[in-house]
């Protein structure tokens, strides 16, 4: 996409407060995809997904296999996702991801994390229309072409691939997640997924420059302390320290 794009993969954790919270994050989610999806990893590929990533972020192998056996013995503890849309310091534009058990809750409390901030939250549409929602699957490899060719075989819309440093990235549409990483997985067998996720990239960036740098930095500790959200995407060009 001859763009760089923003690797949505949490660091390991300084504090056990941080720690907890990805530990919940991986817990929500790896619980709605098996109770919607299935517990077999085998036919559900985005729980499979979502496992490897929780182990490569230090989740611990307990916490995954307790939001799997929740879904497994039919608990009745729901969440349904949300998304918010709107402005954030700078103007940037910013879209959250939310998986909630109250709306209502969610909403007020992701909007008060713009309201404090002198953010702007919008209506469902807002800003969505200028990210490209993508699965996005980074591997180490050198061979563009062969895996251009396994993707078209498995008839998988390919958005774009990169070929930089030794890595392979492959963009898609975020409809062809499932389809593109098993078409890629039964072509390489030994293939070691950096990045295996969705995401919403930026068609434009934004600079936040000045006073709103402390600002925008307190709207994402805010919106990061926040239960209920699993991810926060922008488009917010900050200075390199």
């Amino acid at each position: 996409m001859g763009r760089a794009y923003q690797n949505r993969k949490e660091s390991m954790a300084k504090t056990a407060a941080a720690k907890t919270k990805v530990y919940s994050k991986y817990g929500r989610e790896i619980y709605m995809s098996a109770k919607s999806g299935g517990t077999d990893t085998d036919g559900n590929l985005s729980l499979r997904g979502l496992i490897e990533r929780a182990k490569k972020d230090q989740v611990p192998s307990h916490v995954i296999e307790k939001a799997i056996e929740k879904a497994r013995g039919g608990a009745t503890e729901d969440y349904s996702p949300a998304r918010y849309e709107g402005y954030g310091p700078g103007n940037c534009m910013v879209i959250v991801d939310c998986l909630t058990d109250n709306p209502n809750r969610t909403f007020g409390d992701v909007r008060l994390a713009f309201t404090k901030t002198k953010s702007k939250i919008g209506t469902p549409g807002t800003v969505a229309h200028m990210f490209d929602h993508s699965a996005i699957f980074v591997f180490k490899g050198e061979d563009e072409d062969a895996v251009l060719e396994a993707l078209m075989e498995a008839d998988v819309d390919v958005t774009d691939i990169e070929n930089e440093d030794g890595q392979i990235t492959v963009f898609t549409p975020n409809t062809e997640y499932a389809k593109a990483r098993q078409a890629l997985t039964d072509a390489f067998a030994d293939i070691d997924f950096e990045v295996d996720e969705i995401q919403f990239l930026p068609k434009t960036t934004t600079p936040v420059e000045g006073d709103d740098i402390p600002m925008f930095e307190k709207f994402c500790d805010m919106l990061n302390e926040l239960d209920d959200v699993q991810n926060i995407f922008h488009n917010a060009e900050l200075p390199e320290q």
